[in-house]
C-alpha cells in the first residue's frame, strides 16, 4: 500500500526486519549506487539470517561500498549483477563471484524498462519529503525512476544528510511503499592526494583545453590536478558522468559557464556525485548541476549536441600504434570498454570535438606504460585510428593522420627519457620506424618543457611554441618544401631543392646544450602544423651563438618571428650566453628590422658585400 498521508510521513516509518520480510527467495533487488547506496537496508540484507533470504539476485550499476563484501558473495545469499567492471567489482568478476552484464551505460535504462533486467524490489535512498511531498534522489539519478516504475515494492531509505539534487532527481513519497530514516552517513569518498607526476599531465591536458570547450570528468589524481590548470579558461561547459570535488573548484573559480552547450545550457550535467561531506553540502538545492538519468549523461547524440566536447580518459598503457589498455580494478570510474566508447564517440561526433588519452610515462612500479605492444593487457580500448591526443608528463602527442611510424616517433617523444632508447631499437626491430633513426640519450633528459607557451596574434591567430622534438622531422620537411626559391635562399643562403629524411633528422635531433631550436605550431593540437623555426647554435669559443629563422610565408608579418627571437634571447640568458650572431641578406628588410627593434641589445652591422653581418650584445 503506497504512502497517501503526506503530513504524517514519519508515522508510516518500518524497520530493516519487516522491510526484509517482504522478500521471497530467488528475488531480484535493485540497489543504488554510490553515495546514494542505501547503506541501512543493505546492510541489513548481508547481516540478516533469516531463511527467506536466499537466492537473491542483487541489481546495482556501480559497486562503490563495502558493505557487500567478498565474503558475502561467497555464500549461497545471493548473486551480485552489475554493469561495471571498475572499481571493487573488477577482481570479483575476475573470479566469477559477481555477475558482469556487458552494455552501453545508454541503454540500461531501456534494459529496465523492457524487462530484459527483471527488478521485484527497489531500495532507493532519498532525501525527506517536502511539504509538497517530494523527495530528491539526491548525488545519483543512473535508473532509479525505471527500477521503480517496475518493481513491485519500493523502499525509501530516507537520509537527511544526502543532499536534495536538481533534475530529473524528484520522486514523490507516495510512490514508495515503505520508508525507513537511516542514521548513517552516506559514503563519502575523500579527494585524492596530489602527485607530482599527474600534476605534470594534468598541466599538459590542460594546454590542449580551449576557451569554450564542454569537459567530462572522472576521478583520481589527474582529474584532481586538472580542475586548478583550467581555472583561467573561459565558458567551460560540463558534461560529465561523474561530478567531484574538483570539479566543483572549477566552476566556483568562474571557469564554467556552461554558455555554449545545446543540452541543458547554463547547467553542469552528471549522473553521479562522488566526493566529500562539503561536496554534497555544496551540491544541495544548487541550480547549476543539472542531474539527469545515464541514458541522458551517456548517450552519444546527446553529447555531440555540445560542440567543441573533449572526452578526457585516464589510460593505463599505450602502444607504438595507437592501441590503448584501459585500467582496472579500485579508482576505475566509468573507464571500461563499454562505458568510454559512449563518451569516446560523442566527442568523435561533436563539432570540433577531441579525444584525450592521459597518462603517466611510468607505473607506481617504475615500469614503462608506453610499450611497443599492449596486447597481454586486459581492459583493451582498440580504437586506434580514432585517438587523437596521447598525453604523459613529458608532452603531448597528435596521433590524428599520423602514419604508423610516425604515431611511433611521437609516443616515444612522449614516453620517460630512460625508456625511449629501448622502444626506438624494439620499434627498429619490427621496422616501424626507419633504420637509421638518430637518438641522443642525453638529449632526453635535455628537453626544456617549460618554454613551452602559446600566444595570440594578429588576426586572432593562436601559435603554440615549444622546443623541437625528433619526431618533428616530417612537419619540417613539409615546411621546406612550401618556401619559395627567395624564402630557401633567405635562410640558406644556398638554391637547395631537396630535404630528404636523413638530412633533416639530423636537423631535428639536437642537445638542448649547444644547439637550442623553436617551433612555432598553427592549428588545434591534434592537427596542428608547424609554421615557423628559430634556433641558436653556441660557439663555446666566443660565447656567442649564431641564430636563425625560419617563417611559412602565409603566417609572415604577424610577429610571429619577433616571439620567437625575444624567446630564444631569454633562453640564451639563462644560459649565459652573451649574444648573438647573424648573416642576413641585405635585400631581407623584414629580418633586419626584427633584429633591430628587440629592446636591451646593442646591435652591431657589418656590412660585407650582399651580407649584413650583425653581433647582438645582450646589455
Amino acid at each position: 500500500m503506497k504512502i497517501d498521508n503526506i503530513k504524517k510521513w514519519k508515522k508510516h516509518l518500518s524497520k530493516p526486519d519487516k522491510i526484509l520480510a517482504n522478500i521471497k527467495p530467488g528475488m531480484s533487488i535493485f540497489l543504488g549506487t554510490g553515495v546514494a547506496e542505501p547503506k541501512t537496508l543493505v546492510s541489513a540484507l548481508m547481516k540478516s539470517e533469516a531463511h527467506n533470504l536466499q537466492d537473491l539476485e542483487l541489481i546495482q550499476l556501480l559497486s562503490f561500498g563495502d558493505i557487500i563484501l567478498k565474503e558475502n558473495m561467497d555464500s549461497l545469499k545471493f548473486r551480485l549483477k552489475t554493469f561495471f567492471s571498475g572499481w571493487v567489482a573488477d577482481d570479483a568478476i575476475t573470479s566469477g563471484i559477481v555477475d558482469l552484464i556487458p552494455c552501453h551505460f545508454s541503454m540500461i535504462p531501456e534494459l529496465f524498462r523492457d524487462g530484459q533486467v527483471s527488478i521485484d524490489i527497489a531500495f532507493i535512498q532519498i532525501t525527506p519529503p517536502d511539504m509538497s511531498g517530494y523527495c530528491s534522489l539526491g548525488p545519483s539519478v543512473d535508473v532509479a525512476r525505471e527500477a521503480m516504475e517496475k518493481a513491485s515494492y519500493v523502499v525509501g531509505e530516507i537520509n537527511e544528510d544526502t543532499p536534495h539534487t536538481y533534475g530529473d532527481t524528484f520522486v514523490h513519497i507516495s510512490e514508495f511503499d515503505a520508508i525507513i530514516k537511516s542514521d548513517e552517513k552516506p559514503i563519502y569518498f575523500q579527494r585524492w592526494p596530489e602527485d607530482e607526476v599527474f600534476d605534470k599531465v594534468a598541466a599538459n591536458v590542460a594546454s590542449v583545453i580551449e576557451d569554450g570547450n564542454c569537459i567530462s570528468f572522472s576521478i583520481g589524481p589527474l582529474f584532481e590536478s586538472l580542475s586548478k590548470y583550467l581555472q583561467d579558461k573561459k565558458d567551460l561547459g560540463v558534461h560529465s558522468p561523474v561530478f567531484t570535488d574538483s570539479l566543483m573548484d572549477l566552476i566556483k573559480s568562474g571557469a564554467v559557464t556552461n554558455r555554449h552547450k545545446k543540452t541543458f545550457p547554463g547547467k553542469s550535467l552528471t549522473t553521479y556525485a562522488l566526493g566529500t561531506a562539503e561536496l554534497m553540502t555544496w551540491l544541495d538545492r544548487n541550480p547549476l548541476v543539472e542531474f539527469q538519468s545515464i541514458s541522458n549523461v551517456f548517450n552519444p547524440m546527446d553529447i555531440a549536441k555540445n560542440a567543441k566536447f573533449v572526452a578526457i580518459i585516464h589510460t593505463r598503457k599505450v602502444d607504438l600504434s595507437g592501441h590503448i589498455a584501459l585500467h582496472v580494478g579500485q579508482g576505475n570510474v566509468a573507464t571500461g570498454p563499454a562505458e568510454i566508447a559512449e563518451i569516446f564517440n560523442g566527442a568523435k561526433l561533436s563539432r570540433g570535438g577531441l579525444t584525450v588519452f592521459a597518462l603517466a610515462s611510468r607505473n607506481l612500479k617504475g615500469k614503462p606504460n608506453i610499450l611497443i605492444s599492449v596486447d597481454s593487457f586486459p581492459n583493451q580500448f582498440s580504437v586506434r585510428e580514432s585517438v587523437d591526443l596521447v598525453i604523459t608528463e613529458y608532452g603531448v602527442a597528435s596521433l590524428k593522420g599520423k602514419t604508423v611510424r610516425e604515431r611511433a616517433q611521437v609516443l616515444i617523444d612522449i614516453a620517460h627519457p630512460d625508456d625511449r632508447e629501448k622502444l626506438l631499437k624494439e620499434a627498429k626491430d619490427k621496422n616501424i620506424v626507419y633504420g637509421d633513426q638518430i637518438f641522443l640519450a642525453d638529449s632526453a633528459h635535455l628537453y626544456p618543457e617549460a618554454i613551452a607557451t602559446s600566444q595570440v596574434f594578429k588576426n586572432n591567430t593562436k601559435i603554440r611554441f615549444r622546443a623541437i622534438r625528433p619526431s618533428d622531422d616530417e612537419e619540417m620537411r613539409h615546411l621546406f618544401y612550401r618556401f619559395s626559391d627567395e624564402a630557401v635562399y633567405y635562410r640558406y643562403f644556398t638554391p637547395i631543392k631537396t630535404m630528404p629524411h636523413s638530412r633533416m633528422q639530423k636537423y631535428v635531433n639536437i642537445d638542448y646544450e649547444t644547439t637550442m631550436s623553436i617551433v612555432a605550431l598553427s592549428g588545434r593540437p591534434d592537427h596542428g602544423h608547424i609554421v615557423g623555426e628559430a634556433r641558436f647554435v653556441r660557439d663555446n669559443a666566443t660565447n656567442y651563438a649564431d641564430i636563425a629563422f625560419v617563417v611559412d610565408e602565409k603566417f609572415q608579418c604577424i610577429g610571429i618571428a619577433t616571439y620567437l627571437y625575444k624567446m630564444l634571447i631569454t633562453i640564451a640568458r639563462d644560459m649565459g650566453i652573451e649574444g648573438f650572431t647573424a648573416d642576413v641578406l641585405s635585400s631581407n628588410k623584414e629580418m633586419m628590422h626584427v633584429f633591430q627593434k628587440a629592446e636591451n641589445v646593442k646591435v652591431t652591422v657589418n656590412m660585407n658585400q650582399s651580407v649584413n653581418e650583425l653581433k647582438i650584445a645582450f646589455t
